[in-house]
């Protein structure tokens, strides 16, 4: 009789609905990715072969689609949604899984974890702050204080008035007197102990087209006897001639500091028949930094924020790709795990190669179409019950030949 064939329908309507069910109530999942049930037929091996009825049918696959979820803002900065391929690798007491739910917060180890206490993993800089793209390693935010560094290089733009008068060469250059100069202008720089220090540059017009430029640190010039840091030469078109290359001043000494020079770049200096002005004044020290916030990039890069106003590279995250993301094994808390039908991983920085991109501040919805699955749903109700009627059927046909006399 045909009870099997009824039989097997119920189950595999069961399993549908299972599915269907599993879809819905998780919905609101953030980084789920819906499934779905795959059926095929089932037929008994006759011998001689021939044409034969079919016993039913089975669940061959539960196939899990990776479809792009929709990406929503949130109010969390550590939260990051994957736009494109890829899944976070995360490490849960070293052993590696993956998930597409960036709800991230960071513990009492400055460790960057999902809600189970998985910590993201990604690529870390080497001691001068540059990534160094090796094997991926648990992300660890340092809050340690930036250390400070001493000024070493300062760029200078300016343009000095052609017009100004040339200053005698007595008396000698007294920073305090300002007829012996006949322009300035100030900067901080830093000693190796981040404490700052005021630079004052000073300008003399000695002859047409020729100016000394003199320079003080915290009213003390650096130079012997109170010489110039370097002579100035421009042409007749008012552009700088010589010195051709940066000029460093003598070394001086902070107060409980390392020994330092500094190194002017005077190449955007200019001599027209305008006011002095100062167009730029840049310098490439500052002192120590707190940890003030972080940001990660659309690559992954995680940069840290300093109240001294300087950023540093704190590590990157890393997405990995599978060949077959559906083989992949569903561990529950919205974690796979690797398998030998999804191939091993391809582990990059975000945007590279095949592997999306991030978005901060940001989670990835359920990719689960409620609407859709309920329907789906009507219609796995009604294939229930058609097999339902069918194995009532086949009940009244065996009641029927049981009543013959």
């Amino acid at each position: 009789m045909g009870f099997q064939q009824g039989l097997s329908g119920l189950n595999a309507a069961a399993k549908n609905l299972d599915v269907i069910g599993n879809n819905v109530a998780n919905a609101s999942t953030v980084g789920f990715k819906g499934a779905q049930a795959q059926f095929a037929d089932v037929y008994a091996s006759s011998i001689g072969g021939g044409t034969a009825a079919g016993i039913g049918t089975r669940v061959a696959a539960i196939a899990q689609q990776f479809t792009q979820g929709n990406i929503t803002t949130t109010n969390n900065s550590l939260d990051m949604a994957i736009s494109g391929n890829g899944f976070f690798r995360l490490s849960d007491n070293g052993s590696i899984v993956y998930s597409r739910n960036g709800q991230f917060q960071m513990d009492k180890d400055g460790y960057i974890v999902t809600t189970q206490g998985h910590r993201l993993t990604g690529f870390l800089p080497n001691t001068a702050g540059v990534i160094v793209a090796t094997a991926p390693a648990e992300i660890q935010i340092s809050t340690a204080d930036l250390l400070p560094k001493a000024t070493a290089a300062v760029t200078a733009g300016l343009n000095l008035d052609s017009r100004s008068a040339i200053i005698p060469a007595a008396p000698a250059f007294d920073p305090n007197n300002s007829a012996t100069y006949s322009n300035s202008t100030s900067m901080t720089v830093y000693d190796s102990l981040g404490s700052s220090h005021v630079a004052s540059l000073f300008f003399a017009k000695t002859a047409t087209n020729t100016w000394n430029a003199y320079l003080t640190v915290d009213g003390v010039n650096p130079q012997a006897a109170n010489a110039p840091l370097t002579a100035m030469t421009f042409d007749t078109n008012g552009v700088l001639t010589a010195p051709a290359a940066a000029v460093t001043s003598t070394a001086f000494t902070p107060a409980g500091a390392t020994a330092q020079t500094l190194s002017f770049d005077f190449a955007s200096t200019s001599q027209f028949g305008g006011l002095f002005g100062v167009n730029s004044l840049t310098q490439d020290g500052y002192t120590s930094g707190r940890l003030t916030g972080f940001s990660t990039g659309a690559d992954g890069t995680i940069a840290g924020r300093y109240s001294n106003g300087q950023s540093k590279t704190l590590g990157q995250v890393v997405l990995s790709n599978f060949s077959n993301p559906q083989g992949l094994q569903p561990l529950g808390g919205n974690n796979w795990a690797e398998t030998n039908t999804s191939g091993t991983p391809l582990t990059g920085s975000p945007g590279s190669s095949s592997l999306g991109v991030l978005q901060t501040s940001a989670v990835e919805d359920s990719n689960v179409d409620l609407t859709a699955e309920l329907v789906n749903m009507i219609t796995a109700q009604r294939v229930y019950q058609a097999n339902a009627q069918s194995v009532k059927t086949q009940d009244q046909v065996l009641q029927t030949i049981v009543n013959l006399r």
